[in-house]
């Protein structure tokens, strides 16, 4: 019998660590970011269409969004300072992680390659819904940025500017309404939050 590690290699995320260059309070793995980023772009996918008309399918950028990172099981993370160095390592990271997800889909069932290659390589998404997807990516990092500058780590003070700034410059309305209407709430103690909702 034939086995398909595609779903233990998926299991393996809980060991990849973000955020490696820098000293974090509290550790974060490559699986909490991707469960976080997947709820993030459903949201965003929802707000995206009840408010501005966008044509996207909240269920299936999500599941793409559970994929995104998967590459990194193979490639580890890569900090984005050292990814986005010049436009020769990008390119060469692109072209790792291709042969990376190339090497995942061949641990799956023929019968099923199919069905799943359009969610790991993001090829079934249309533009605005890829774009929602990059939004909920960087809405994760703003977040972990959030948390740990308010546990005094000021190691995350630049990359919150940063990657606040880069939202901003996505232009998505969506994310934009999550940065003023949900965003701040990331600041608060539980029963500061409960208190909300009464």
């Amino acid at each position: 019998m034939k086995l398909f590690p595609f779903s233990a290699l998926l299991a393996r995320m809980k060991y990849i660590q973000r955020w490696s260059l820098m000293r974090t309070a509290r550790p974060e793995t490559l699986s909490e970011h991707t469960a976080e980023t997947a709820q993030l772009a459903h949201l965003l996918c929802l707000l995206a269409r009840a408010r501005y008309g966008a044509p996207v399918r909240p269920e299936a950028v999500a599941v793409a969004a559970l994929y995104h990172d998967a590459a990194e099981i193979l490639t580890g993370d890569m900090p984005t300072p050292v990814k986005y160095k010049s436009e020769g390592m990008l390119r060469a990271y692109r072209a790792i992680e291709a042969e990376s997800l190339h090497t995942m889909r061949r641990m799956l069932p023929p019968d099923i390659q199919p069905a799943l290659a359009p969610y790991l390589d993001e090829s079934g998404l249309n533009e605005e819904e890829r774009r929602l997807l990059k939004a909920a990516d960087r809405l994760s990092a703003i977040i972990k940025c959030t948390e740990e500058c308010r546990t005094g780590n000021r190691e995350f003070a630049s990359a919150l500017e940063q990657q606040m700034q880069a939202l901003a410059d996505m232009h998505c309305p969506a994310a934009d309404d999550f940065v003023r209407t949900m965003l701040p709430c990331y600041e608060q103690n539980l029963d500061e939050l409960t208190r909300m909702a009464l």
